[in-house]
């Protein structure tokens, strides 16, 4: 790590979190909690200010490749920056043809086209790639609800890669494979982990302070002309290998093949290899349909589909708690008391909120395997495989 390198790094973990919070504090005092225009205007030059200077020198340094790691940790340090200014609307990409932070824009993209990845902070950032430093991650404030977040939603994404790694180990052994319940029940496991740890964070996290104070980090905002939209929970390659290698979701259906392509550049460049992977493979769904009705009385048959079976309903389960409560309780209910001027600015993927209500709904009814014939559920085909274990 350079001195300008490490300098920069500094300073967003102190610095500038202190004014991040400062600003936030300010912003909660106030009628219009959402509003933040002619507020804390000295603190936020400050903000702009010294992050553009410390980036001018890391842009006059030029390109001191320390490897993959080091490269991720800085694009995620000028995200932080960059999406902060968003927040605090020093920039606004609706009253913008070029994001007016130059400096940063250019290292920015500079780094997302070297590493592999869009030029912005990305979930990753903030959960399975954030170095933590005497035991304190990077965040953009101090607040308790921000930790909170950012704690249990790591734990739930490395919940949902190790359920995603056994699942992807499954198909090229066989479904017959001695080791194939072993990894089901892994997957199984892990995805109960994945709703304990929602659980937590639902009864811990303030309703307020993360629609707030902590969602509004998550906007679009842009790297020099172009409109690049807000870190997702879901920017990670597990969920999905999940999705494909159970069969309840398929890449070959435009509505979910359109979702991994706008996702894939927001992801690790590994999780784009392994996702891009698992579009190739069979899913276990269609290595058990395809399985001859002479063997349905064998006993692998009978406990790998029965695994199977509980493996589509935890991870259906994974999906409802998602919407029914994050989505609907943090999101939707305290939107009902915005002011309407701040509404078009409200969702982190761009489109207004009841659009992507209806398609996070559309999601979670193909996790569920819903019985829907408008989008392409697999319904039937999970009620004939429960028919061939005589249920």
């Amino acid at each position: 790590m350079t001195v300008n390198v490490e300098n920069f790094d500094h300073w967003i973990r102190n610095d500038f979190v202190a004014m991040n919070t400062e600003l936030e504090l300010l912003y909660k005092n106030q009628a219009d909690r959402a509003n933040v225009t002619g507020i804390g205007d000295k603190t936020k030059l400050e903000l702009e200010q010294q992050g553009c200077d410390l980036i001018k020198k890391l842009l006059s340094e030029g390109n001191t490749d320390e490897g993959f790691d080091a490269g991720f940790d800085l694009l995620g340090n000028v995200g932080f920056y960059m999406a902060a200014c968003r927040r605090h609307d020093i920039t606004e990409p609706s009253r913008e043809t070029s994001s007016p932070l130059v400096e940063a824009s250019a290292l920015a993209l500079q780094l997302g086209a070297s590493l592999g990845v869009a030029p912005r902070f990305a979930t990753a950032h903030l959960t399975t790639h954030n170095r933590a430093v005497n035991g304190i991650a990077k965040s953009f404030t101090s607040l308790d609800d921000e930790f909170i977040f950012n704690d249990y939603n790591n734990r739930a994404v490395l919940a949902y890669k190790r359920a995603a790694d056994a699942l992807f180990r499954t198909v090229p052994m066989g479904i017959s494979n001695p080791a194939v319940p072993d990894l089901l029940l892994a997957a199984k496991h892990a995805l109960a982990d994945v709703i304990r740890y929602n659980q937590s964070l639902f009864e811990k996290l303030d309703v307020d302070a993360f629609f707030y104070l902590v969602r509004p980090y998550y906007k679009p905002y842009r790297v020099g002309q172009h409109i690049y939209r807000g870190a997702n929970a879901g920017d990670f390659s597990g969920i999905n290998v999940i999705d494909m290698m159970l069969g309840l979701c398929r890449a070959d259906h435009a509505y979910y093949s359109q979702l991994l392509v706008d996702k894939m550049s927001y992801m690790m460049p590994d999780d784009q290899t392994r996702l891009m992977d698992c579009m190739r493979r069979k899913s276990l769904m269609n290595e058990i349909l395809e399985t001859p009705k002479a063997l349905y009385s064998s006993s692998w048959y009978k406990q790998v589909t029965t695994l199977f079976l509980e493996v589509c309903q935890v991870h259906g389960e994974t999906a409802a708690q998602h919407h029914d409560q994050l989505v609907n309780k943090f999101i939707s209910r305290p939107s009902e008391s915005m002011n309407q001027e701040h509404m078009d600015k409200l969702t982190a993927s761009g489109p207004p909120l009841p659009v992507l209500i209806r398609s996070l709904e559309k999601l979670r009814d193909l996790r569920l395997a819903a019985n829907r014939d408008d989008i392409p559920c697999r319904h039937r085909d999970v009620a004939s495989i429960r028919q061939s274990l005589g249920e």
